[in-house]
């Protein structure tokens, strides 16, 4: 619209301001609470599930344009009831005080502001038809606003039935901004779904243009019973990769299942945050799982977690966004702290537990094809089937990662380096036993392989080791002192000025770590003392690093608040280098260490350190089952 075609109002008009009419009114509410079909369904289903329902079932059609019908088995309501539901900020869910004033700090329920049922009435048609137990069923309608009185209608069973037909014909410019049939189908989908999954007692179903789409059914309570319903909804890999999280703090308690760090994704798209049984979408829950996960994953790569968080009412406002989809907390910082430290402490007791995706993913890459029934040969696929969801997908590898990377194994080009001569360290009937088994052999001077009671473990040796150092590193860091051991001959490291002078600003913060520099002349660094953990490490290759990623880091960022970054590039630089060759006792070592350790289960990088092969799985690999 031009500037010259836009109504003005004189400068010196007095302005009116207008009382809108009532339908006006729920229009633009509707606007702000019902933005889409999906949006009408969730405020149907919270209202199903604050009237106690046990059991409720959602029907779209055409996306839920043309209908959206909610059906369940709660209290419903009486004829007295219906037309007062349909009136604007009316609503049950709060009750007054002494003085007769409404505390909107402490909410229980999924819904409190009166505005769902009179916004989706003013832009569709809609009818109710309720039945309490012991009574007769009561319906009445509404189109466009106009409402008809409560009639007596049919209704088996009590509990309410919510039909809304022709969704924003009475605005018809919002269907412009709608998706298509299949989004919008998604879409509802999705919003079922988060709810499910915080009320496993409640049975869901939903059928989409005559099919059933899904129906999960009521599961017991505890802590078995949540499980199986996010399995059901997520997926059972995630019932195998996730570990349970249970943490309080004062006012707030933490639930949950967090996915082990090797379980992840390259989108956010399955983290989930409930507080007080509401599906929320907070910054705060991004931040935390970042600061949670940052020793175990990738950049690139992003966690599966379920998390519940319960806390006092007045602790948290969830009147803060129409749609109630967005929460205020009292304390941040509290919350973030909570979340951050459950994770991890859930994390470490997984141990040296990696995602059973990653076997998967490593058979399906030599998965042999069914074979003509006059030719039984098997053909390896070289990709994995499209048809198959793989939950881990190896990371691009940053440069860091490429350097430490093996050279590529061509079998015409290279002769077999496989190691059979690997002598026990333990009892052969009982080194097996252990968790990771006993080494066997080492390929190529990089993997090792172990055998347990019912399979193989293939260890990257370098990997693995580089986890364990940066884990001993981050035990010396809490106890405040990393020891240092003195080079024979120092180390000059050629750097540009810049760099240099970078790093000798922080000679002190360094020398805490464990690593002594100085400057030696103009564009080089003297390095006198390494981290005992180091070893024999690449010290050229780490003060490199350091000083390019201080260079592009905020010159007045603390070394301390790097602590986990700094360890984490000594170790990879300090750990076993691919390509050393190990005798059967430092194998056997190595392993034993991985089991006793945290987090062996991946890398600093977020790739697995080792790859379980069950005996059932290699049989299936040569037809024997």
């Amino acid at each position: 619209m031009s500037q010259s075609s836009r109504r003005a109002l004189p400068a010196t008009a007095p302005r009116i301001i207008r009382r809108l009419p009532a339908a006006a009114v729920n229009r633009i509410a509707a606007g702000e609470v019902i933005e889409r079909p999906a949006a009408a369904v969730k405020e149907l289903v919270e209202n199903a599930l604050d009237a106690g329902a046990t059991d409720i079932t959602v029907t779209v059609e055409d996306g839920g344009r043309t209908l959206i019908r909610v059906v369940d088995n709660g209290c419903g309501m009486g004829p007295d009831a219906l037309p007062v539901a349909l009136e604007r900020h009316a609503t049950s869910k709060l009750e007054p005080d002494d003085a007769g004033d409404y505390d909107l700090l402490h909410i229980g329920t999924m819904g409190f502001r009166g505005e769902a049922l009179p916004s989706i009435g003013s832009v569709a048609r809609m009818t109710i038809t309720s039945r309490v137990e012991g009574s007769d069923a009561w319906g009445i309608a509404c189109d466009a606003g106009d409402m008809t009185e409560p009639t007596p209608a049919p209704l088996a069973g009590h509990g309410t039935r919510v039909e809304v037909r022709d969704l924003f014909y009475a605005t018809p410019a919002r269907l412009k901004f709608l998706k298509g049939e299949r989004a919008e189908t998604m879409a509802v989908a999705a919003t079922i779904k988060a709810l499910a999954m915080a009320r496993p007692d409640v049975g869901f179903a939903l059928d989409a243009d005559g099919r059933r789409r899904f129906r999960y059914e009521a599961q017991p309570a505890g802590t078995d019973g949540h499980l199986q319903r996010l399995a059901a909804i997520m997926g059972g890999e995630f019932a195998e990769n996730a570990v349970p999280l249970d943490a309080e703090r004062e006012y707030a308690h933490l639930t949950g299942f967090a996915g082990v760090p090797t379980f992840n994704r390259g989108q956010a798209d399955r983290q989930y945050l409930f507080v007080n049984g509401r599906p929320v979408k907070d910054r705060l829950l991004m931040g935390a799982l970042r600061g949670a996960y940052a020793d175990f994953l990738a950049r690139d790569r992003h966690p599966q977690v379920v998390l519940f968080l319960d806390l006092a009412y007045d602790a948290v406002d969830v009147n803060v966004h129409p749609a109630k989809s967005e929460v205020r907390f009292r304390d941040s910082a509290h919350i973030r702290g909570l979340i951050v430290s459950g994770l991890r402490h859930a994390l470490s007791e997984a141990g040296h537990r990696a995602s059973t995706t990653v076997a998967s993913y490593a058979l399906g890459r030599a998965q042999p094809e069914a074979a003509p029934e006059r030719n039984r040969e098997f053909t390896y696929q070289a990709e994995p089937r499209p048809s198959v969801d793989r939950s881990y997908v190896p990371a691009r590898p940053d440069a860091a990662v490429l350097r430490e990377q093996s050279n590529p194994f061509r079998a015409q080009s290279i002769a077999p380096s496989a190691r059979a001569d690997v002598p026990q360290a333990e009892p052969a009937e009982d080194a097996p036993s252990y968790p990771l088994g006993a080494a066997r052999a080492q390929l190529h001077e990089t993997y090792i392989v172990a055998q347990t009671t019912d399979g193989i473990v293939i260890v990257d040796q370098h990997a693995a080791h580089e986890r364990l150092v940066y884990e001993d590193m981050k035990r010396h860091l809490e106890e405040g002192a990393i020891p240092s051991q003195r080079l024979l001959i120092p180390e000059v490291v050629d750097l540009p000025q810049d760099e240099v002078e970078t790093l000798t600003e922080r000679a002190e913060e360094f020398a805490a770590l464990g690593l002594h520099l100085e400057s030696f002349g103009d564009g080089a660094i003297l390095v006198r003392e390494v981290p005992t953990l180091f070893g024999q490490g690449d010290v050229k290759g780490l003060v490199r690093d350091l000083a390019a990623d201080l260079i592009n880091l905020d010159q007045g960022l603390a070394l301390k608040e790097r602590l986990g970054e700094i360890a984490g590039n000594m170790a990879c630089r300090g750990s076993i280098r691919a390509g050393r060759r190990l005798t059967g006792e430092e194998m056997n070592h190595l392993l034993r260490q991985m089991e006793a350790t945290p987090h062996s289960g991946q890398c600093n990088h977020g790739r697995p350190t080792y790859v379980e092969l069950k005996l059932a799985d290699i049989e299936r690999l040569f037809g024997r089952r």
